[in-house]
């Protein structure tokens, strides 16, 4: 069992950056690929960016590409997720997902455990 829980998420001004952290639970933190999904309003949850344990591999969603940056420390139980030149669409509750098992997978029924969430709010 994996519990996982973020926190860095605010309000701030389009153009600005944030920096959300996702510490987990439990001894076995490096077996565990992670992922960032978000969730506007009236919108499903979408693919941000993944990580493989390693921290060798990434994979990010198209309209996050070169702004956004996944990370992880495994010595801390954590991962990242740094957020550059935010826009207002990028406005959303971010959530962090472990998935046990290689790989990054974009699809969310792939991931078996899930934070509480961090609102992030951007300003136009």
């Amino acid at each position: 069992q994996v519990q996982l829980v973020e926190s860095g998420g605010g309000l701030v001004q389009a153009g600005g950056s944030l920096r959300l952290s996702c510490t987990a639970s439990g001894r076995t933190f490096n077996t565990y690929t992670m992922g960032w999904f978000r969730q506007a309003p009236g919108k499903e949850r979408e693919f941000v960016a993944g990580i493989s344990w390693s921290g060798g591999s990434t994979d990010y969603g198209d309209s996050v590409k070169g702004r956004f940056t996944i990370s992880r420390d495994n010595a801390k139980n954590t991962v990242y997720l740094r957020m550059n030149s935010l826009k207002p669409e990028d406005t959303a509750v971010y959530y962090c997902a472990a998935r046990e098992g290689r790989g990054i997978i974009r699809n969310r029924g792939s991931y078996n455990y899930w934070g509480q969430g961090t609102q992030v709010t951007v300003s136009s």
